[in-house]
């Protein structure tokens, strides 16, 4: 398995938020550096899990179904990746964001 080059640096990562815990992003984000277009929050899977996922928007089923493209970072770090998820880091499990074309706001996707 080939090493990740990261699009951050692990000096570069400054703390934003207050610890949440994990959450599971894609390399498009934290690799590629792709901003978060899509979020969402669900129950918690591991210990000390967020319940956050994190993803561009470009991934296809099969790139988010390789776990290889996938990893568990703090929350923190990803926060470092695209500021603005920050206001949107309280809300409940079960909610679906989604970025509005060309502007830093989500709006949340109704089912």
């Amino acid at each position: 398995m080939k090493t990740k080059k990261f699009k951050l640096e692990a000096g570069q990562i400054v703390q934003l938020i207050a610890p949440m815990g994990g959450c599971i992003a894609s390399d498009k984000i934290t690799v590629e550096g792709l901003p978060v277009a899509y979020m969402y929050r669900e129950e918690p899977e591991f210990e000390h899990d967020s319940g956050w996922r994190f993803f561009s928007g470009t991934e296809t089923q099969e790139y988010a179904d390789n776990s290889n493209n996938l990893a568990i970072y703090d929350v923190n770090t990803i926060a470092n990746y695209d500021p603005t998820i920050i206001p949107y880091l309280e809300l409940e499990e079960g909610v679906e964001l989604e970025r509005t074309e060309a502007t830093d706001k989500f709006i949340v996707i109704e089912e």
